[in-house]
């Protein structure tokens, strides 16, 4: 396989995904109880979220994801923007990680890493509803409806200037595939990262395995994954993937908080191992890349790496 991801693969053994943009902007005191969420903050302060992608640079990640994915043409023009300035917004959230890219690669001292590649995020359908469809899937609409939403997307996130097209956090086999057919259409190099009810079904309810083989053989699919899931599942989900596909398996799980609607806060189970051993169990079990989804930050990012070198060094013995 060739390719941006294979190159990122051939340079570090192992590479490192970056974390939570929502959890970030949070720390920063961003208030996202809004529909748009983490897109908000491209209309009202989109300096922060230059932020967000330096402070995960200096983290260890080796990747980046841009603030688009719950950045939308209908969501923004629902906000009042027009067309033309909707579609620029969202090209515009692109733009804004390769000026921090570029800002930290010029100003800052970072031996031994790698220039961090773009993945231009897309999210589910299920995202632009803002109703946690995106953890159920079965959106109730046709297949050309659902195409069309992705392949305006898609085409705006690539215009942008993304490296590579990751569609994240899918609930559903069925959407994969659409995905998969625009990407290849078009010939962009893309990733397809699922999220997941437990260790071995997607949200909507598909197994993993069955997902990992229907997208094998997919000549511009540069990777798969599982992400916005819990921690205990993803190693399970891993050696699925692994099993069953032909690219390499990345993983960015959450940290393993619950929410707790009562108090409105995340809390850490009693079952939580660290995100340390989970991020090693994970490459043991032949993720080709780590990171964090929702409630991680630096430290978990951080984390991430450090089971990497251990990984790397182990392997090397």
């Amino acid at each position: 396989m060739t390719g941006k991801i294979q190159e990122l693969i051939n340079e570090t053994g192992k590479f490192i995904i970056d974390g939570s943009m929502s959890s970030a902007l949070e720390a920063m005191g961003c208030d996202l109880n809004d529909s748009l969420w983490t897109a908000k903050v491209l209309l009202q302060e989109p300096e922060l979220i230059k932020k967000v992608h330096k402070y995960y640079f200096r983290a260890g990640a080796d990747c980046g994801i841009t603030c688009t994915y719950q950045a939308t043409v209908d969501g923004f023009m629902k906000r009042g923007l027009s067309r033309k300035a909707a579609e620029n917004t969202i090209r515009g959230a692109v733009r804004l990680f390769l000026e921090a890219r570029e800002e930290w690669w010029n100003e800052e001292e970072h031996p031994g890493r790698v220039y961090p590649l773009c993945l231009g995020s897309i999210g589910p359908f299920g995202a632009y509803l803002a109703d946690g469809s995106e953890y159920r899937g079965n959106y109730d609409i046709s297949r050309d409806e659902l195409k069309d939403f992705h392949e305006i997307q898609i085409k705006l996130v690539h215009e942008g200037g993304a490296d590579v097209i990751l569609c994240e956090t899918v609930p559903s086999l069925d959407e994969a595939l659409v995905q998969s057919e625009i990407c290849e259409e078009k010939g962009l190099e893309y990733w397809i990262s699922f999220s997941c009810q437990d260790g071995h079904r997607t949200c909507e309810g598909q197994e993993i395995s069955d997902c990992a083989e229907v997208l094998r053989n997919r000549p511009h699919l540069q990777m798969i994954g599982v992400n916005c899931t819990q921690p205990q599942y993803v190693e399970s989900l891993i050696k699925k993937m692994v099993e069953k596909g032909d690219k390499p398996v990345a993983a960015y799980p959450n940290n393993g908080s619950v929410y707790d609607p009562v108090t409105k806060t995340w809390k850490t189970p009693e079952a939580w191992m660290g995100f340390y051993s989970y991020a090693l169990s994970y490459y043991r079990a032949g993720a080709a890349a780590v990171g964090g989804c929702c409630t991680t930050l630096a430290p978990e990012i951080q984390s991430a790496r450090k089971a990497r070198d251990y990984f790397v060094t182990e392997e090397n013995k």
